[in-house]
């Protein structure tokens, strides 16, 4: 008998083992029988609850199905339950219920949600997630695979209260990254944004190298940027600034030429920002006048962004304002035809005489938010359309309105231009134009703008979009040379040193200066480009100060042109006061520039310096809004540095 009992207890032991080893194994395959984790929340607000562990969290794929979305406000019913964030459901151990099945996915053009454009790869559609058609508003379930993975910094979907029980943070704007919560990284300004810092020309001794050559650049986009960031009460991104730019937005009051399509302007005096022995030297080219009237007919090709971030801050309301300016400038003999991108490209108006002016504005009516950004197929297919209308004697250019975040397809400049480079060389131009700021993109809508050969402007308010679409239109869309370069011959024997401000990404070798097959910049009817270099002269040094050449290619010739003109020491002004007013606006719009960028050569400036000087040039220019605009924008940014400065 015992040693019966004894057999018995000894089977019982390894009967007790293999029981232990299953349950173990049993636990291995499925963690929901020892861990109950944390419940889910099932679509439509109900109380079913789900238990997915932190490792099948980490080693889940990232889908459309893993997107937690906020409530609308139809299910703010939600609130009133026992919140599942507190208070997880428990789980029957011997029945785990299963994940949640992933819905298939629907290629849908108007419907897809990526949480905002920081994403990449196909579009997704997430069936949980309704857009509101023809709004742009978006309407919300609680998806019913989605929770935040454990250690994450995801926060509270609006409408959830959170661990603590207090207030739901404020909803989501249009079109935000909803993965990431509701706050910038880092307490950033915005979300988001992506510009390209190239670096600050230095001093070069002449005997070193005494040429110059630069691209020309009419960019403006990055003055209007930064005018974005200070009303927005922010300092503008140092790599936001480019310094061209900022002068290049002014007008220079240069006199339009006579004969010639350019002329070459240059003044100098000391500099009032550099050392006592430097001087400033504005290098200035004019194109010629065209009247509204006297402009080229012309075939214009809108691709507009649509997808869901334009929603944000009613960015496409912008553009559909600003377009509705446009078609009132068309002529009869104009015409348009409009291509839209979301998740996928589509062409809304087919090419529509400018004399159907209630036919364009119905389509600009129509445009709504929704979807990812396939900037890429959008273009391909603008230009196509673009590409059918080229005709000798006619303007045929694309205009990109877009924020620049792509994130379906290609979306470099190179890759997405590669695609359309035929029609680039057949003639057709590529102007973008940017609008809102976080998920915002200008190192694309620069590129693109530079290598389609046309200009890059920023849309920051509805006078904006008059000045480029409206006041100047021709000067927008009529490109008068091709390839523009500038080269400046300096004399060593006068000249020590010398520093171009701002152009660091428009440089071009010297030996390319009379090679017509590269790329350089375009010109438009009554443009100007200026300029400016800071100087050191020898002591005593006399003479030729060197000379400037521009070489381009006629746009309605395709003939080369080179013109030049010499500097000599004795044109310049003795004192920095004496020179033309919009000479000394020049001069401190650069030293702002060169301030907000943090530039080694402005280490020694301030704001306030640029204040004071701003508001003195301010008074010899009374008639000038521009630069009463600009005086009080530098004392903006004054009163944010000093605010900033006391955190």
């Amino acid at each position: 008998m015992g040693v019966q009992v004894k057999t018995m207890s000894k089977y019982g032991v390894v009967i007790g083992a293999l029981l232990l080893l299953l349950a173990v194994v049993a636990c291995a395959r499925d963690p929901h029988l020892i861990d109950p984790g944390r419940a889910v929340l099932t679509g439509g607000g109900s109380e079913e609850a789900e238990s997915i562990s932190a490792q099948e969290m980490a080693a889940a794929p990232a889908s459309s199905e893993q997107v937690m979305a906020p409530p609308s406000p139809q299910q703010s019913s939600v609130d009133a339950q026992p919140s599942p964030w507190r208070t997880p459901q428990p789980l029957q151990a011997a029945t785990p219920a299963p994940l949640a099945t992933p819905a298939p996915v629907v290629q849908s053009e108007d419907a897809v949600l990526r949480g905002g454009k920081g994403d990449s790869g196909p579009p997704l559609e997430d069936p949980d997630i309704s857009q509101a058609a023809g709004t742009g508003d978006q309407s919300f379930q609680w998806s019913s695979a989605a929770t935040p993975a454990t250690g994450s910094s995801a926060k509270h979907p609006a409408g959830a209260q959170g661990d603590s029980g207090g207030s739901a943070p404020p909803p989501l704007p249009e079109g935000f990254n909803v993965i990431g919560g509701t706050s910038p990284v880092n307490d950033a300004d915005y979300d988001l944004t992506f510009f390209q810092h190239t670096g600050v020309n230095p001093f070069i001794d002449t005997e070193d190298d005494r040429l110059s050559t630069f691209a020309v650049d009419v960019d403006t986009a990055s003055y209007t940027v930064a005018r974005r960031f200070i009303q927005d009460g922010n300092l503008p991104d140092p790599d936001s600034i480019r310094v061209e730019e900022f002068v290049n937005f002014f007008d220079q009051g240069y006199p339009k030429p006579v004969e010639d399509a350019f002329a070459i302007h240059l003044e100098g005096s000391p500099s009032r920002f550099g050392n006592d022995n430097h001087w400033l030297l504005r290098v200035g080219i004019q194109g010629k006048s065209v009247l509204a009237e006297e402009r080229k007919d012309a075939s214009l090709v809108f691709a507009i962004d649509v997808s869901g971030s334009m929603g944000r801050e009613d960015r496409l309301g912008l553009v559909k304002q600003s377009l509705r300016l446009l078609v009132n400038e068309l002529r009869p003999t104009d015409e348009v035809g409009i291509v839209v991108y979301g998740s996928r490209g589509r062409v809304l108006l087919e090419p529509t005489s400018g004399e159907e002016r209630s036919r364009i504005m119905e389509a600009i009516n129509q445009l709504s938010p929704s979807g990812s950004t396939y900037v890429e197929e959008g273009l391909v297919l603008a230009y196509g359309m673009a590409g059918n209308l080229v005709k000798p004697g006619r303007i045929t250019q694309v205009i990109l309105l877009s924020d620049g975040v792509g994130n379906v397809g290609r979306t470099g400049a190179d890759s997405i231009l590669k695609q359309v480079r035929r029609y680039v060389d057949r003639g057709v131009t590529l102007t973008t134009v940017g609008f809102g700021m976080g998920n915002y993109n200008d190192i694309l809508m620069e590129r693109l703008a530079n290598d389609g050969d046309g200009s890059y402007y920023y849309v920051d308010n509805l006078g904006e979009a008059r000045r480029i679409f409206v006041e100047e239109l021709a000067s927008t869309i009529q490109v008068i040379a091709r390839d523009a370069k500038v080269q400046v011959e300096f004399n060593p024997e006068v000249v020590s040193r010398y520093r171009l401000l701002g152009y660091e990404n428009r440089r071009v070798a010297d030996q390319d200066f009379r090679n017509d097959a590269v790329d350089a910049g375009e010109i438009g009817a009554n443009h100007s480009v200026t300029a400016l270099y800071e100087l050191k002269l020898h002591d005593q040094s006399r003479g030729r100060l060197g000379t400037v050449y521009m070489r381009y290619e006629d746009a309605g010739t395709g003939k080369i042109i080179e013109l030049n003109r010499d500097l000599r020491s004795d044109q310049l002004y003795t004192r920095f006061s004496d020179a033309s007013a919009r000479f000394q606006l020049a001069a401190v719009v650069a030293e702002y520039a060169e301030v907000l960028r943090q530039s080694y050569w402005a280490q020694n400036g301030s704001l306030a310096d640029v204040a004071t000087e701003a508001r003195r040039v301010r008074s010899l220019l009374r008639q000038s809004a521009d630069a009463a605009e600009f005086a009080e924008l530098v004392i903006r940014t004054e009163h944010i540095q000093a605010r900033l400065e006391e955190r």
